[in-house]
């Protein structure tokens, strides 16, 4: 008896083993499936469309030319072959980000610039998948940050690519004394100087090169800052760190601080007039004129120093009525301790105390 129960007891045990064997086999097997399915859910979801940019940023300089890049990428199976379907759409984020200005479309045959642009964009084209953009004879308005939209159907991407400019940024106030700009004067003030206003990431730029200036000026978003390589008490305290210091933002038509400009390359010549006399100022833009050229402006004469390495310790008139010179090597009785475009001031502009500095483009 016990024999035989012991036998039906095996049985019944290899009974289970099988059963559990096969169960397992069965779970497993449904478990593959399950997961190759849900893969393939997936796939089907997932971006058809594919916009990037091989570069964040790209640099060039005023009156150069520059390509954007951009390229999409598309699923075969969620489009058809052709392209001519495809919508891309180039525009240029503002400082503030609160909203875009239109710079380039293009939908199969159909293609149209916006603005200032007009002329000046076009796309690369180097492939089917190339939404690249060209932009030629570069302004100083054409830095910041440009966005890449691809369009097909209920498909979009977008891609962000910053474009840098080579360049100067420089301390500006007028004739009237420091503090006196509000924002939309500040933004003047710099084109009349053949620049324009700064953006934060240029001053920041340019303090890291070791611009050091302890007034406050506008910046191209609104906001007002300085920068200090050297803290000391009247710049925000000598136990601060050096950094670029953030008054805020400030109310655009009544607040009144100075202002930093940015100005690049120049299609043209800056030079120092050579004259037998010192010149009044009214002189000074007649001897200019009587050499085929112009009065040069504060952008320019930093420019010339900062890009060109231009060097004169002979003092002159600008076109705002100042007087500077440009020291490249520093040395005694010029620029004894940095490299700088020196300030003289706002003299009396019926002084015969001063040359020329003067400004001839080229065509």
């Amino acid at each position: 008896v016990k024999k035989i129960l012991w036998a039906i007891k095996m049985k019944s045990l290899l009974l289970l083993v099988l059963i559990s064997i096969c169960w397992a086999d069965h779970l497993s097997d449904n478990y593959t499936l399950d997961h190759d399915r849900v893969i393939h859910i997936q796939a089907e979801n997932g971006p058809r469309l594919l916009v990037e940019a091989e570069q964040a940023k790209v640099f060039s300089h005023r009156g150069g030319n520059v390509t954007l890049p951009c390229k999409f990428y598309r699923d075969p199976t969620a489009f058809g072959s052709g392209i001519h379907k495809i919508r891309i759409k180039w525009t240029k984020l503002t400082s503030d980000y609160l909203k875009e200005v239109d710079v380039f479309v293009s939908m199969g045959y159909h293609k149209k610039t916006y603005g200032g642009y007009q002329g000046r964009v076009f796309l690369k084209g180097g492939s089917d998948n190339d939404a690249s953009l060209v932009i030629t004879d570069l302004t100083l308005e054409d830095y910041g940050r440009y966005k890449c939209e691809v369009i097909e159907g209920l498909e979009d991407d977008t891609a962000v690519v910053a474009l840098d400019l080579q360049g100067v940024v420089f301390p500006y106030f007028p004739r009237l004394g420091r503090y006196n700009l509000n924002f939309h004067e500040a933004q003047q003030a710099c084109l009349d100087q053949d620049a324009v206003i700064a953006s934060f990431d240029q001053l920041y730029d340019a303090w890291r090169g070791g611009l050091d200036w302890c007034n406050a000026g506008w910046l191209s978003d609104g906001s007002v800052q300085y920068p200090i390589t050297k803290p000391r008490e009247p710049c925000g305290g000598q136990n601060t760190v050096p950094g670029v210091r953030n008054y805020g933002f400030w109310d655009k038509d009544k607040s009144r601080y100075d202002v930093f400009c940015f100005t690049s390359n120049f299609n043209g010549r800056f030079y120092y007039l050579i004259h037998p006399t010192k010149l009044t100022y009214d002189e000074a833009v007649q001897a200019c004129l009587n050499d085929g050229a112009q009065i040069a402006k504060v952008g320019q004469i930093f420019a010339a120093w900062k890009l060109l390495g231009y060097d004169r310790c002979d003092a002159g008139w600008l076109a705002d009525g100042s007087v500077r010179y440009p020291i490249s090597r520093p040395r005694r009785r010029c620029s004894p301790t940095e490299a700088a475009v020196r300030f003289v001031g706002f003299p009396d502009k019926k002084h015969k105390l001063y040359g020329v500095y003067c400004f001839r483009a080229y065509n």
